[in-house]
């Protein structure tokens, strides 16, 4: 009985690091889009008028 409960904690831990990763991987992108659309945005802030 206790290896069922050791094998549902594996699969819970290996689940959590998973996730963690995507979340990690998904946040650096998000974060350069960010970065990349501000500088556009400050780059042709020039040509605008209003």
């Amino acid at each position: 009985m206790s290896e069922k409960a050791y094998k549902t904690m594996s699969f819970a831990g290996a689940a959590g690091i998973v996730t963690g990763i995507v979340v990690l991987v998904a946040g650096v992108a998000a974060g350069v889009i960010m970065i990349v659309s501000g500088a556009r945005l400050l780059k042709d802030k020039k040509g605008l008028t209003f």
